[in-house]
């Protein structure tokens, strides 16, 4: 697949003397949602900055879709629709009259199919009329992406989207942005609903420290690092795993009531059923058991625990 954002060797130092990005290496592929996840001040935002162009690069390079953000900024921001963390909350204009502002801006001329379509699948076209300093924090956050949308851009930026989105409406949203992927928009996403990123997602990257520590399709990663876990609820407690079960990652939990065995996904073999026969040597009696594969969230917690 091919790329359509290209970053090699990308540094960013803040006149204060703080390195906000080491490095960086990193390619989007056309049509794909790309989540991007840290922790507060890891450098997404930053990252995201550079690429639309409103925070300059220090080292490095950056193009979209062939052009180079420096010196063809006109042509590569035309590509970008960013939507920002921030609320702009502060406007009289009414939500269909900002978004066609916004479409015009980009020297787009004006095509109000394009615009009911785009306020109806985010649930504003009853709005349309509306100030947007009259509407709800979750109905702002819909109308930037409205606005980040009127030009009709190759390449959307969500920046913390669904901040302040109820549940329903933040669904909403997911479906929409799986259609711009469908119709080849391609979708950077940062997030701090790791479940959003779960759902979505076609690769994830995880930025710490203003470095890229991990970069890859989401079902591998969660194949390569996810534990997964066999729960047995004992007939009678333990005080302690016995000896002759030693081989396995085992650990007592819920006061040596329920036995947890880890085990690696990627064997040929889990070990699951040498071990049930152990515990039938031994007399260790169980009245349920269940498994389960840690999530997207578990393992970024580790990746970030680690590098720390």
């Amino acid at each position: 697949m091919e790329s359509i954002i290209s970053i090699r060797n990308l540094s960013k130092t803040y006149a204060s003397g703080f390195r906000a990005l080491k490095d960086i290496n990193l390619d989007i592929q056309q049509g794909e949602i790309f989540a991007l996840l840290g922790p507060n001040g890891a450098g997404k935002t930053t990252l995201i900055s550079i690429i639309c162009g409103i925070v300059t690069p220090g080292e490095g390079s950056v193009t979209v879709n062939g052009h180079d953000i420096l010196t063809e900024f006109r042509a590569s921001r035309s590509m970008i629709g960013l939507v920002p963390q921030e609320l702009a909350t502060a406007t009289f204009e009414s939500v269909e009259a900002t978004m066609s502002f916004s479409r015009g801006l980009f020297g787009k001329p004006p095509n109000p199919a394009h615009i009911e379509k785009v306020l109806r699948d985010l649930s504003l076209w009853d709005r349309r009329k509306d100030r947007i300093i009259n509407l709800s924090g979750g109905m702002k956050r819909r109308v930037l992406i409205a606005k980040a949308l009127a030009h009709q851009p190759q390449v959307l930026f969500l920046d913390e989207p669904t901040a302040g989105v109820d549940v329903e409406q933040r669904r909403d949203m997911w479906a929409m942005v799986r259609g711009l992927r469908d119709t080849g928009v391609t979708v950077i996403l940062t997030t701090h609903y790791i479940e959003e990123a779960e759902e979505m997602a076609d690769r994830i990257g995880i930025i710490n420290d203003g470095e890229i520590s991990v970069i890859e399709e989401k079902s591998v990663l969660m194949n390569k690092l996810g534990k997964k876990q066999l729960q047995l609820t004992l007939q009678k407690s333990l005080t302690a795993v016995p000896a002759e079960l030693a081989d396995y990652s085992l650990e007592l939990q819920q006061e040596g009531n329920v036995l947890i065995y880890t085990f690696d996904t990627q064997k040929e073999h889990t070990g699951i059923s040498e071990l049930l026969r152990q515990l039938g040597k031994l007399g260790i009696d169980f009245k349920d058991l269940h498994s389960s594969q840690s999530s997207l969230e578990d393992i970024f917690v580790s990746l970030v625990s680690d590098k720390a």
